[in-house]
């Protein structure tokens, strides 16, 4: 018999190959598991809602384990923080899941966050988490264009040439560009999203602020299913997985 928990995690992928356990460096996963190991002595395979790249980060991934034991919540959440250090993750929840539970095909939605900070002197604190734009961007006409990827498409042109999944069309709930002093927020929300979607998405949407492209151009690049049609990839560093909604 096993028991499954459901985990809430936060960390900062910046020293991290990405969620995936990979053979060129420490990954997400493999601390989490390695954390489970040195707790309980149990060798798990965890699973995550969102596969997350090499240096986007997380306030809100959720990750599932299975243990021979039942082990109560709280003290599950205590101990794998404790074998984390000193490592930039944080367990912030665990929970017995449901019946029927997997983190990754139960969930209905997916919310990221994409951060911008427009000016011209270099970043400090969030050098690492956050996009400097030194340009002056122009976050209402961003938002505007951005309606135009709203709803079901084909988002072969904000997919990555390497993504592996069987169909490039989506639907996508939200996407919603606003501006706080010099910092623009650009969220988005799906059920899933394609590899690399978002950040191609935020690299086209920037191009619009500066006015190199107008509101029509983002909708030739959607219409044309062609990757070269769209903007450049937005670096990994400003992109957040904020919540999985089941």
């Amino acid at each position: 018999m096993t028991f499954r928990y459901k985990l809430t995690l936060e960390y900062d992928g910046g020293g991290f190959v990405g969620w995936q356990r990979q053979a060129n460096g420490l990954s997400v996963q493999q601390a989490l598991e390695e954390a489970v190991e040195r707790f309980c002595g149990e060798t798990v395979a965890s699973v995550a809602a969102g596969r997350t790249d090499a240096g986007v980060h997380a306030t809100g991934q959720v990750a599932q384990i299975d243990l021979t034991r039942e082990v109560g919540p709280g003290t599950l959440r205590d101990a794998l923080n404790f074998h984390l250090k000193p490592l930039p993750v944080s367990v912030l929840s665990a929970e017995r899941a449901p019946e029927g539970f997997h983190a990754r095909f139960s969930a209905v939605q997916r919310r990221y966050l994409y951060r911008i900070v427009n000016r011209r002197a270099p970043l400090a604190l969030d050098a690492r988490r956050a996009w400097r734009v030194p340009q002056p961007l122009d976050a209402e006409k961003m938002h505007r264009a951005a309606q135009a990827l709203v709803g079901r498409h084909d988002f072969t042109s904000f997919r990555a040439s390497l993504c592996q999944a069987a169909s490039p069309v989506k639907t996508l709930d939200l996407l919603e560009v606003a501006r706080c002093g010099e910092e623009i927020t650009i969220r988005a929300e799906a059920r899933s999203f394609l590899h690399h979607q978002v950040r191609n998405m935020v690299g086209s949407l920037r191009l619009v602020g500066e006015g190199r492209w107008s509101e029509a151009d983002i909708v030739r690049a959607l219409e044309a299913r062609d990757r070269s049609a769209a903007g450049p990839t937005a670096p990994a560093h400003g992109l957040y997985l904020i919540e999985v909604r089941y």
